[in-house]
């Protein structure tokens, strides 16, 4: 088994000290994976710093030509990618499969996006030409999640690198290896060695080490409302702006004139997608008391049919990322808020499956909006459902957590779909569909504890840029 390095200035740097990356389809070891100190962040930075003063004199023109490249070259290592994320993340092969595609988009997307990309002039009067122009930060820093790894390394690095930018990534310690291989393909498609570099290793110190380092401009996170509270502190006291992607408790609100087959069919497709590991799940099932028996039957069969197993399988749901992962989803079915089980609650039987991290589709139906299941981001296959009788209950029970990042309103009445839109505490929100973060085009972000700042879309190369306004009397 191959150990997986971190890759900076266009080289694996390989260290004594390690960790196992561990396969949650099996509980067995993938390889061991270099633990990143402070000394190799510092060698990261250093070299990001170096290069991206001459990456700041290309054109837009070239970067876009480098960038449509590095994506030419991720399409082509798809299925080699999509392999290495399904055995790093569990999830089903098809859908790991999905993740390469979306990570090859946002590098074309961005590599397009940055030829159109301009400041403004402003009228002062005759004697005066006042102007605008965006400019990189320099050095930036990412922390990448767990769940998405290909697709949330691709979203940050191609807006940074595009605009300008260097980027240093730390990926999350359970899933370091295609975040490596990313690396790589980027200096095969021209990029210059050093503009993008990974060091891999655990938040405790690799992180920490990043973000506490005084040569990097600008950080973007993506995780727990928890791990990013401890960023968001690091950053302050450095006065460095930070992108904070963070946990969510989405809610779909469906009315008793909606498409139940096809809210059904988005909620039970949300809370499978990546085994529920997903921010933007809409773990949250506020339905109309109507039509509420109805909806759960339809919910509750799709989950009692769905295929578990191990990601290389290509079933419909795959482990959990690890076996903390299973442990915390486990600890929320001791106090079901009052609710009642409908179906799932716990691991799924068969013998093959025991020495992984499987839960089982989970729907809980009655819980109490304010217990704890209802509160906290569960990050498994896990749906709750609460009632309503009419929309000012219904927009009540969707903005009763801390949480805003995505909602969905289910109904054939638009000008109700619009009004919810607007009711709604959430970053996005979806009517008649559910995207679970919508397209490469879609700025995406939180309100409350889901964060600040956007990635994702045009917006994306606001949040790596910083306005300079510049006046020139005639």
């Amino acid at each position: 088994m191959a150990l997986t390095s971190s890759y900076i200035g266009g080289q694996d740097v390989p260290s004594t000290d390690t960790y196992p990356n561990i396969d949650p389809a099996t509980g067995r070891s993938l390889g061991d994976v270099t633990l990143g100190s402070a000394d190799e962040v510092d060698r990261a930075v250093a070299c990001a710093a170096a290069t991206q003063r001459a990456w700041v004199r290309t054109t837009p023109e070239e970067r876009s030509d480098l960038l449509t490249a590095w994506a030419g070259l991720v399409e082509r290592d798809a299925e080699q990618l999509a392999h290495l994320e399904s055995q790093d993340t569990g999830k089903p092969l098809s859908q790991a499969r999905a993740d390469a595609a979306v990570a090859a988009r946002y590098l074309r997307f961005y590599a397009h996006a940055i030829d159109a990309y301009y400041g403004i002039t402003i009228p002062k009067g005759p004697d005066l030409h006042a102007y605008t122009v965006r400019e990189p930060f320099g050095v930036v820093g990412a922390i990448i999640a767990w769940n998405y790894p290909m697709q949330l390394f691709s979203r940050s690095v191609a807006a940074a690198v595009a605009t300008g930018n260097a980027s240093m990534v730390k990926p999350a310690d359970e899933t370091p290896r295609t975040a490596v291989a990313l690396a790589r393909l980027s200096v095969e498609a021209g990029l210059p060695a050093g503009l993008v570099n990974v060091v891999t290793g655990t938040g405790e110190q690799t992180g920490a080490a990043l973000t506490a380092h005084p040569d990097v401009a600008h950080l973007s996170f993506v995780g727990s409302t928890e791990v990013g509270s401890v960023i968001a502190h690091a950053a302050a006291a450095r006065v460095v702006p930070t992108v904070l992607e963070l946990g969510g408790k989405s809610a779909q609100v469906v009315f008793a004139d909606a498409d139940l087959a096809a809210a059904a069919e988005a909620v039970a497709r949300g809370a499978l997608q990546n085994g529920g590991q997903t921010c933007s799940a809409g773990s949250r099932l506020i339905v109309h008391t109507s039509v509420q028996d109805q909806l759960l039957d339809l919910v509750a069969e799709r989950f009692r049919t769905t295929s578990i197993g191990p990601g290389a399988e290509d079933l419909d749901l795959g482990p959990l990322v690890s076996s903390t992962q299973l442990a915390r989803v486990e600890g929320f079915m001791d106090d079901l808020a009052g609710g009642e089980l409908v179906t799932g609650g716990g691991r799924p039987s068969g013998e093959h499956l025991r020495a992984g991290s499987y839960f089982e589709p989970t729907l809980i139906r009655g819980v109490d909006s304010q217990g704890r299941i209802a509160q906290e981001e569960i990050f498994g296959p896990v749906v709750t459902s609460m009632a309503f009788e009419d929309e000012e209950e219904a927009v009540a029970l969707a903005n009763a957590t801390a949480y805003g990042l995505l909602g969905a309103v289910w109904t054939r009445d638009l000008s109700r779909g619009h009004r919810m839109a607007g009711a709604l505490r959430a970053g996005q929100v979806f009517v008649n569909n559910y995207g679970a973060g919508g397209g490469v085009e879609l700025p995406f972000g939180g309100w409350g504890r889901s964060g600040y700042g956007r990635e994702k879309g045009f917006e994306a190369l606001n949040s790596f840029t910083q306005t300079k306004t510049v006046v020139v009397k005639l």
